[in-house]
Formats: C-alpha cells, structure tokens, sequence
C-alpha cells in the first residue's frame, strides 16, 4: 500500500527532487541522471516519485522553468531597481554567473538535450517555450529601458554575450571579468 503524505511533506518532497534533479543535470546531464537514483537520494520509492510527477521529461521541465523563472525574476528586480542601463548591466552580470552554476541552460543543442526534448509531451515542450520567450524579452519589454539600437539586435547582442560561457574555458583571462569588461563597455551602445 503506497505511502501517503501531508502537503507539507509532498511540497518538501517535490522542492528536494527538484534540487536533486538540478545538480544531477548539472553534473551528469539528463540521460544520465536516474530517476532511481533521486528517489534514493530523496528518500521515497520509485512509486511514490509518480506520486509528485508524471514522468522523468517533468521533472526535467519544471526544474528548468523554475530556474529561468527565478533567473528572470531576480533580474527583472534589479533592472526595476536600477532603471537604467546600470541595472541591465547588473541584471546581465547575474544571468551570465547563473548561467555559469547551470549548464544545462546553454547547452540547448547537445545530443543530451535533444534526447530530453523528444521526450517531452506538446504541453511540456509549450512550457519551456514560454520560459524562453519570457527570459528573451526581459530587456526588450522592461518599461525602465529604452533601447538605443534595433530590439532584435540588442536581444542578438545579449544573447551573444551571454553564450560566451561556451567558450570559458579556453579564455586565457578569467571568463567572469571577461564578460563584465564585455557588458560594461556594450550597454552604453543597447540601452539609454
């Protein structure tokens, strides 16, 4: 007979195999973290997981939704703090070491993430569509910014910067101060 748990221990449950979830992709991708594994780690049977999820493709989906939503949030606060390029470049700063914690963020075109977006159902993947759309228009639609440059140039731009990351490990500079010589010297050119 399967276990059954308060909502305080389901919402526990749910947020610790989320984190689960988000290192193990971290650090091993999405084909290689078992759904076994983060049960065993969580402390709940593979058919309780179930229970929280429908499917491995889920799991996956609302922990990277959760960490663009998060990412978009934080950085929509400082822009509103700020409101002005300084706030963007600061906003900016922040993705990019955000980026940097989740590599399965820019890492959109490995085989390993191709895997997982043919396994996601049309619901899943139009979540995921909707968490990118949201984060692509965190510049181009803030009220605090008016761009100096075409939209779509200055999103390519940002874009540009921030996949960069790719490329930190042959960086003979560090790849953080890199970047923030980059944002620093551009957002005067993107944004008034």
């Amino acid at each position: 007979m399967a276990r059954s748990f308060s909502e305080q221990e389901k919402e526990h449950i749910r947020n610790h195999l989320m984190e689960l979830c988000r290192q193990s992709w971290a650090r091993y991708g999405y084909k290689k973290t078992s759904v076994d594994e983060l049960c065993k780690k969580a402390g709940i049977s593979k058919g309780a997981f179930y229970i929280f999820y429908e499917s491995k493709e889920a799991l996956f989906c609302e922990v990277i939704c959760s960490v663009q939503g998060r990412i978009c949030d934080t950085a929509s606060r400082m822009i509103e703090e700020r409101r002005d390029r300084f706030g963007a470049a600061e906003a900016l700063k922040f993705i990019y070491r955000e980026y940097d914690k989740h590599n399965f963020l820019y890492e959109a075109d490995s085989e390993d993430f191709t895997i997982l977006m043919n396994k996601l159902s049309e619901e899943q993947a139009g979540k995921l569509t909707e968490s990118a759309d949201r984060s692509r228009r965190l510049f181009s639609d803030n009220p605090y910014l008016k761009c100096r440059v075409d939209a779509d140039m200055a999103a390519s731009v940002i874009y540009s910067l921030i996949m960069n990351i790719r490329n930190k490990e042959i960086l003979p500079y560090s790849h953080e101060e890199t970047f923030d010589f980059m944002v620093d010297h551009l957002v005067g050119s993107l944004f008034d």
